[in-house]
């Protein structure tokens, strides 16, 4: 799944939008496998089928493993385990279009983590779209019929872990095995549901086909999927251009909401949702600007050093 040579754009751009489908659509089938599965039973049986199949591709790898990778690996599957478990108590809760907008919250809260464990500047582009983000989750509150609801507030809180989840990827993962660091982050995330399974009783159920697919969805295509081709593939664009392209998340599952479920938003709702992505796409879109002028400026200097 790592490819030998390396790809042009147009197929860099084609996997990646390929993997905000399937991450759109994790939310349809969470919401489908929720209706007989408990939420931590959902996340356990995700990651531990996840686990499995990530054990198999990486097999002659295994032999690589050491205490650094299961360290790294822990570390950030912590953060993995977050967010899943706050994810389907989340979408449990609410739409899933409400849910996949405030999930995109993340991009505004890694400016704030990185604030208050480093003291960077947010910057104002980012303060702006924290202001318009909370006009937002306003409308969406008086808009919808149940206000902010609890699986709105744990959508956000989602949104917070996925952030997270990046920083700590970033400050903690270094030249690490990605698909042994991508194993031990499944086999932690499986071991926290695992431990809240044990802490709360289950009410007896009986899987029907349509709950076992949508477990079996979530752990092949947005999990083991997804993190092999995003780690395969990102590399070759900057953080920026893939965080515009990860704003794609929220439109398939709009879509999923609208045509599978039936999901139908107010006019306040719509707003709402329309000032949180703009919230996100508006601070990417001047940080891709700014990227490009300065590629234009070291162009315009080697240009110019090559002449003289």
């Amino acid at each position: 799944m790592t490819p030998h040579k390396k790809p042009t754009m147009g197929q860099v751009y084609f996997i990646l939008i390929l993997t905000t489908f399937f991450w759109g659509g994790s939310f349809l089938f969470t919401k489908i496998g929720l209706r007989e599965i408990p939420p931590q039973l959902f996340v356990l049986m995700r990651f531990s089928l996840a686990t499995l199949i990530m054990a198999i591709i990486s097999g002659s790898r295994l032999k690589n493993f050491n205490r650094q990778i299961l360290w790294r690996g822990a570390t950030v599957g912590v953060t993995l385990g977050l967010t899943n478990i706050s994810f389907v108590f989340g979408v449990q809760g609410t739409s899933i279009s409400r849910a996949a907008i405030l999930n995109n919250l993340f991009v505004l809260f890694i400016p704030l983590i990185v604030k208050i464990v480093w003291s960077d500047q947010i910057g104002r582009i980012n303060l702006a779209g924290i202001i318009m983000a909370s006009v937002g989750i306003w409308l969406l509150a008086i808009g919808g019929s149940e206000g902010f609801n609890q699986g709105d507030l744990i959508s956000t809180f989602c949104a917070l872990m996925i952030a997270c989840q990046i920083v700590t990827v970033s400050k903690v993962l270094k030249d690490d095995n990605v698909y042994l660091i991508s194993l031990v982050q499944f086999a932690t995330a499986a071991l926290m549901a695992g431990c809240i399974v044990l802490l709360f009783p289950l009410p007896h159920i009986t899987l029907s086909r349509s709950a076992f697919m949508s477990v079996t969805y979530c752990a092949l295509f947005p999990t083991v999927f997804c993190f092999t081709l995003q780690n395969a593939y990102q590399r070759y664009v900057t953080a920026t251009r893939a965080g515009l392209i990860y704003t794609l998340d929220p439109v398939w599952s709009l879509i999923a909401g609208f045509f599978v479920l039936g999901e139908r938003l107010s006019a306040r709702e719509w707003m709402g949702c329309g000032f949180i992505f703009m919230a996100v796409v508006i601070p990417l879109g001047v940080r891709y600007l700014i990227e490009q002028r300065m590629v234009r400026r070291y162009v315009g200097a080697a240009d110019e050093g090559g002449e003289t």
